[in-house]
């Protein structure tokens, strides 16, 4: 059990409590080796993994390395022990933005300032396929310079969850700062969502008070879905226009955030220096290893056991997609090997290791890998699938799922297949017989299980 003045992994000493919820405590803490202060939340194992959310500790971590930005709460590292799991994060000492607001509305100036810096952060995160979903001033916090910091992504998903409509299908955040499209359940946008949040956001900032309330949560949700709300008599005519672009209910005409940042009421003390808002920063991911924090992963098994029929519908001499669309430069590529699904895996580890990418296992013999480019296409995606055929004859397929598909050739050709050659018996394409023999030898395996 954690006390005041306990020290932590014989590096940090814990401090106050600065809050709690059901699985977790938030300590002040100090590094005993620089004397920085930081917050280390606690989250107790027991009690995460008999609720089901040991994926949704993962998603917050995996979340929180990609999202390195000056408006953004840092994770430093994660430290584990047998029964806890420790996020070591940078300490916000002006606490929650919504203890300023308690006391009555911001003048005008002092809104835009924060509301600059969340859309600069929210921004950030939606460039790295990132979406908060729980946007709300409890969720903001501020530093002893008034400089804002998003904070709690355990509601946030990544640009990879999204169903075959690419859209989101889970309905959470805060009632009263939700998006109608969320609450009506038919799949929304996270980019757009999270507009909507930050305009609620704004609104509140400037009248002190929310613009859709009911005691009836029925009657608030109609107004949401509705986007019923009124102007406080001080709001300006260019403010709100900007709101009313923003909290439109539908989510196809609502402005997205580019447009946001050029607004006029919002470009408003940019230039400022001492203004505190930085747009579009491009960062390296805080690194932390998800094994030393959940100790390692099942092995992944291969998706499915494939027939002959299976591999001649996956070999490249008999795909007959281009005689029904055009594509010059193919998504997936394939290659096969006589190494066991251990040892491919292995290898594929051993590869995003040396070319710093993040490895995400999936169930059913499927990998995928997360590598950050430069430029608002985010992270590059590559999803990998290894079919068996035998125990020792393996089908991979390759192949992007996001991001720039130059920047991803480039990584095929320089980095993924030099690192691979030791488990690669033959690429399929690289030359006419490379695709016979591979289909030659593959059906000689199949048919000696027949």
């Amino acid at each position: 059990m954690e006390k005041k003045g306990s020290v932590l992994i014989q590096k940090y000493e814990l401090g106050r409590l600065l809050g709690q919820g059901t699985f977790a405590k938030v300590y002040y803490a100090r590094n005993l080796e620089t004397s920085m202060s930081v917050a280390i939340k606690v989250i107790d194992k027991e009690k995460v993994m008999k609720a089901g959310m040991m994926d949704q500790i993962k998603r917050e971590i995996s979340v929180m390395r990609l999202v390195k930005h000056p408006h953004i709460v840092q994770l430093y590292e994660i430290m584990a022990s047998r029964t806890k799991i420790y996020f070591v994060m940078e300490y916000v000492k002006g606490g929650e933005l919504f203890k300023k607001i308690a006391k009555g509305k911001l003048k005008e100036d002092i809104a835009r300032k924060y509301f600059q810096q969340l859309i600069s952060a929210v921004d950030f995160c939606h460039s790295r396929g990132v979406y908060h979903r729980d946007l709300k001033p409890e969720n903001i916090l501020l530093d002893e310079n008034g400089i804002l910091k998003v904070s709690d992504f355990g509601l946030s998903t990544l640009s990879e969850s999204k169903c075959k409509d690419s859209l989101l299908h889970t309905t959470c955040g805060t009632p009263a700062y939700v998006a109608p499209e969320v609450i009506n359940r038919k799949g929304y946008n996270g980019k757009t969502a999270d507009v909507w949040s930050c305009g609620v956001v704004l609104y509140v900032l400037v009248a002190g008070y929310l613009p859709f309330y009911d005691a009836n949560l029925m009657d608030m949700y109609k107004k949401i879905s509705k986007g019923e709300f009124k102007y406080p008599n001080w709001f300006n005519p260019e403010m709100r226009t900007l709101l009313s672009n923003i909290l439109d209910p539908d989510p196809v005409t609502r402005i997205p955030i580019e447009k946001i940042m050029e607004h006029t009421w919002f470009r408003k003390g940019l230039n400022s220096k001492v203004s505190g808002i930085q747009l579009r920063i491009e960062e390296e991911p805080a690194k932390c290893e998800l094994d030393s924090v959940f100790g390692p992963s099942e092995e992944a098994k291969p998706v499915v056991n494939l027939n002959a029929f299976d591999i001649i519908s996956l070999s490249e001499g008999f795909d007959l997609s281009g005689l029904f669309e055009k594509n010059e430069h193919k998504k997936e590529v394939r290659f096969t090997s006589r190494q066991t699904a251990k040892m491919i895996i292995l290898k594929f580890e051993e590869m995003a290791k040396k070319l710093k990418m993040i490895v995400a296992k999936k169930e059913g013999g499927m990998m995928k890998f997360e590598r950050l480019n430069e430029g608002r296409k985010g992270m590059l995606l590559i999803q990998v699938e290894i079919f068996e055929v035998t125990s020792s004859f393996h089908l991979i397929e390759m192949k992007k799922s996001n991001g720039d598909s130059l920047e991803y050739r480039k990584v095929m050709n320089e980095d993924i297949r030099p690192a691979l050659k030791d488990v690669i018996w033959t690429w399929q394409g690289d030359k006419p017989s490379s695709t016979e023999s591979s289909v030659a030898a593959t059906a000689s395996y199949t048919n000696t299980n027949i």
